[in-house]
């Protein structure tokens, strides 16, 4: 697979600066034609984007907002819908234009879950009644989920905390926690994949901690209340899909 670039270069894989300590893999994933080309979706702090890219890849990341992982060469400042099914063109906020010519080698998603996370289920229902605003726009993010989870992607991840059952979102893969990958919290995330294998805990490490505030009051070590930091992926979780998915 080939990516093409506004400078006229076409280049293999999309992939046009590597780090120096990275450079014995990148030939060997090259000589291999094995660098992927992979869309991170729904992602401003580029954790994940910035793990496959040291792992060698072509990896972007996309959301509304300006990233904050400081690489903004690999970030694409736009609705990632038109982009899922790969055979597009985008720019990156470096400025510089890029094509995917088939169809992404990989895609994992962040779609938004404010509205469809069964933690905020007690808004559902005002007075004992349907809060029918919420519940639409509860619809719209299963829609939103829905649209990358059947993309013309061969290996999908999609990340999610639970859901409310009420909208009927596919079973998912897998349950992680944080502390299966290094860091010592508890924040229970789900995983659903398709062709690609379950996530491998890396470093089982003891929970000392929730990350975020419980419903037995626990108030977690998160103290943002912003979805934005609460949202974002922990390193060794990013690190852990590189090595193994990558």
């Amino acid at each position: 697979m080939f990516l093409t670039s506004s400078e006229g270069h076409h280049i293999k894989n999309g992939l046009r600066r590597s780090s120096s300590s990275g450079s014995q893999r990148l030939i060997f994933l090259i000589l291999r034609g094995e660098i992927l080309n992979i869309l991170v979706a729904c992602e401003e702090s580029q954790v994940v984007c910035i793990a496959f890219r040291k792992a060698g890849h072509s990896a972007f990341s996309c959301d509304l907002q300006d990233c904050s992982g400081n690489r903004p060469e690999w970030h694409i400042k736009e609705d990632v819908l038109p982009l899922i099914n790969g055979k597009c063109s985008f720019n990156t906020c470096d400025g510089l234009n890029h094509t995917i010519e088939n169809s992404w080698d990989m895609i994992i998603a962040f779609p938004p879950c404010t509205y469809i996370s069964n933690a905020g289920s007690r808004h559902l229902y005002k007075n004992g009644k349907l809060n029918h605003e919420r519940f639409n726009k509860g619809l719209a993010a299963r829609d939103f989920f829905m649209k990358i989870y059947n993309a013309d992607c061969k290996k999908i991840c999609i990340e999610n905390p639970i859901h409310n059952s009420i909208y009927g979102i596919p079973p998912f893969s897998q349950q992680i926690q944080p502390y299966y990958f290094g860091h010592p919290v508890m924040k229970t995330t789900r995983l659903w994949l398709k062709g690609l294998p379950i996530l491998w805990a890396t470093d089982l490490v003891a929970c000392t901690d929730t990350f975020l505030p419980t419903s037995s009051g626990r108030k977690g070590i998160c103290s943002s209340h912003k979805s934005i930091d609460r949202s974002k992926t922990f390193s060794g979780i990013a690190s852990a899909m590189a090595a193994q998915w990558g």
